[in-house]
């Protein structure tokens, strides 16, 4: 049984709605729904009355609720106390951060806060978008870093989440040159003759802006989906072995695009790349929950700096 569980049903207990609850806990409604029937196997009975709307609870499902909310009061204040106790730590920065800006974004934008800030002490917890949100959500870290696109927005609360931009991010097509550092592959492609797709994995965030640039495309762009992963290394990977068009991030292709190693795959086609926000989250303080110092003057710092606070 996991506590995330617990959680879950917390939330549909309180908003009684399924939809809503998987809105506020960031997955989809199928995922949220396959987790209040996991917890209830575990259970070994109904805890919800599906039969009504809006949902209600079954009476096992209401003495769940009631010991729910002790078990997870108790290990919050458990979590409290242990980080109350962890006073080495108070001069380190926990990043929560996707996989490809882990990989691409963050290490330059360390470099120059750095240099423009001073030392910062660091521990970055590389996750999925998803998993990164969840983190800060249940104050497992004390920023989060993560891409923005108006399209495909998280689902922060403004009301208890603060934002400040750390900068942009483009996403485009690439490929390996051939012999003579032309583009391998050019879009948009035939439909006789589609051209060798390395996508993202279904419910990847950059996937799903990858596929609202297909769709917003002005020409139909034509594509054979050969390969996919979750992972942006991984197609670049993948297209530095000549094996098809990739959408990448410029932050993870830009030294190999000096090098030649890659090349743009557009073609000369309009409207196949799309700008992304990168963003910092953090809780707003409230009460005595305040940050720690070190995480406080760094972001006092960033929404200084920010074009967007």
């Amino acid at each position: 049984m996991e506590t995330k569980w617990l959680e879950d049903f917390v939330s549909l207990a309180e908003t009684r709605s399924f939809s809503r609850s998987a809105q506020l806990r960031h997955v989809t409604q199928p995922a949220f729904s396959r987790r209040i029937q996991a917890l209830e196997a575990w259970a070994g009975c109904d805890l919800v009355d599906r039969s009504s709307y809006p949902t209600r609870l079954t009476p096992a499902g209401q003495t769940l609720y009631t010991q729910s909310l002790e078990l997870l009061q108790a290990l919050q204040s458990t979590r409290a106390m242990l980080r109350g106790q962890a006073a080495a730590d108070q001069d380190v920065v926990e990043f929560a951060v996707p996989h490809t800006l882990a990989f691409t974004f963050f290490p330059a934008w360390l470099s120059s806060l750095r240099e423009t800030f001073g030392p910062v002490k660091s521990r970055l917890i590389a996750l999925n978008v998803h998993d990164a949100a969840m983190r800060l959500v249940e104050g497992g870290c004390d920023l989060l870093i993560a891409y923005h696109h108006p399209a495909q927005p998280l689902q922060l609360d403004p009301a208890r989440y603060e934002m400040v931009t750390l900068g942009e991010e483009v996403l485009a097509p690439y490929c390996k040159p051939d012999a003579d550092g032309e583009p391998l592959f050019r879009l948009p492609g035939r439909p006789a003759q589609p051209l060798p797709y390395l996508a993202y994995a279904a419910g990847a965030y950059l996937g799903q802006v990858s596929e609202l640039i297909l769709r917003q495309s002005a020409v139909p762009i034509h594509l054979e989906r050969v390969y996919e992963t979750d992972m942006a290394e991984g197609l670049k990977a993948m297209a530095l072995e000549g094996h098809g068009v990739a959408f990448l991030p410029h932050s993870a292709v830009k030294k190999d695009l000096r090098a030649r190693r890659l090349v743009s795959a557009a073609g000369g086609l309009a409207g196949v790349e799309q700008a992304m926000q990168v963003r910092a989250y953090r809780p707003r303080p409230a009460g005595r929950d305040l940050p720690k110092p070190t995480v406080q003057a760094l972001w006092s710092y960033l929404a200084g700096q920010s074009p967007v606070g």
